[in-house]
């Protein structure tokens, strides 16, 4: 995400060109500078506003409330942290009154096609967002006992069918061996990503993409051996990489993302296993023998399983339970590489030292001056020795 920027409008009259879209992950992809987002989007979250705020979007016009206040999400304090205007609860109707493309006026709430009022919204400050989490955050415990009910819920159902035997897909990429790094466009993925470069370079682990995570790998120059999720959010860059692509279908036969993957018109594979694509993609490596999993960006906390829409976490609870700790965290991997200095790396560093202070020895005046004295001292004793004068 961009440096969030201390600046803030000194006017809410804010004009531009609407781009138009019920998913926000989806109309990202065609957000450019200075446009005007216009979303569907109940309790933004983190994530989305990390992405309107790279697309450099100038506003935000949502239809719905962008914060519920059913759990504390991030995303609207992260708007308007980063100078972005945010009409909140226009209502419907405003998805169908502004057309794409078309070019839009803020005056304070009233979103203006011309001179003509289209909707009517409420500005949110980051005063009131701040009250607001506060308040979200004094009333979670019910959003926290609803959320554990469901969890065990779930769980009841759906044991059977995560410890099941699984029927691994026919795959090129060999993970015997090797570690996995599974990468899903979660929250601090990029960040994640950054700090194993080393790691990536030195164990070249097996890369998974879940959806999304494909072009998070492309963003910083890597390309995914394995695509693998419902490829409602891949690219056709990333479609291109020459990856492997894996289709993720539940035992109940939903395939969700079925058209989506046949429009590429790309070989795939299916894998057939209860739980999210994320969920998939870490028991793909571990019954294919990955001797360890690094998750990038994966979803962990009650939070984050809000933020995506979930109910509850019983395929995610269940599927780290099966890993144990064969599963660990990108962040905990970065800590340990980085504090892990290899002996070659130390007898490298010794030999440059002596290189150097090898070469200062030849090119200095002191040393030269001392050999040509042992040279003169040399060939005296050498006239003498001959009687040569």
């Amino acid at each position: 995400m961009r440096g969030l920027r201390k600046e803030r409008r000194t006017s809410s009259a804010v004009e531009g060109r609407a781009r138009v879209g019920k998913r926000t992950k989806d109309l990202i992809k065609r957000l450019e500078p200075g446009d005007i987002a216009v979303i569907d989007h109940a309790d933004i979250d983190r994530i989305a506003a990390d992405g309107l705020i790279d697309a450099g979007v100038r506003a935000v016009i949502n239809a719905s409330p962008s914060i519920t206040g059913r759990y504390p999400n991030g995303g609207p304090l992260r708007l308007v942290m980063a100078g972005i205007t945010l009409v909140d609860d226009v209502g419907p109707s405003i998805m169908d009154a502004v057309h794409d493309g078309s070019i839009v006026r803020l005056a304070g709430g009233q979103v203006m096609l011309g001179e003509a009022e289209v909707g009517s919204g409420h500005l949110l400050g980051e005063d009131e967002i701040t009250r607001r989490m506060e308040e979200a955050r004094a009333g979670i415990g019910h959003e926290l006992q609803r959320f554990a009910e469901n969890t065990l819920e779930y769980v009841k159902r759906e044991a059977e069918l995560i410890f099941a035997p699984i029927v691994l897909p026919k795959l090129g990429v060999s993970f015997a061996g090797r570690h996995a790094l599974v990468v899903v466009r979660g929250l601090d993925y990029k960040a994640d990503l950054k700090v194993l470069r080393t790691y990536i370079r030195e164990f070249r682990p097996v890369l998974i993409g879940v959806d999304g995570g494909a072009d998070a790998l492309l963003d910083v120059g890597l390309q995914p051996d394995i695509i693998l999720g419902d490829f409602d959010s891949v690219s056709v860059a990333a479609m291109n990489t020459g990856a492997e692509h894996v289709h993720h279908v539940h035992p109940d036969g939903r395939n969700p993302g079925h058209e989506e993957l046949q429009s590429f018109g790309k070989h795939y594979v299916e894998f057939v296993v209860e739980g999210t694509s994320e969920d998939a993609a870490m028991l793909l490596a571990y019954e294919a023998g990955a001797k360890l999993i690094v998750a990038v960006g994966t979803h962990d906390t009650m939070v984050e399983f809000l933020d995506k829409g979930r109910a509850g976490m019983s395929s995610t609870f269940l599927t780290r339970l099966r890993l144990g700790p064969m599963l660990v965290d990108a962040k905990g991997v970065a800590r340990l590489h980085e504090s892990n200095v290899r002996r070659r790396d130390l007898v490298g560093l010794v030999a440059a030292a002596l290189t150097v202070m090898l070469v200062v020895i030849i090119v200095s005046n002191p040393l030269h001056v001392f050999l040509d004295g042992i040279w003169l001292t040399l060939h005296e004793f050498w006239l003498n020795l001959t009687g040569t004068f």
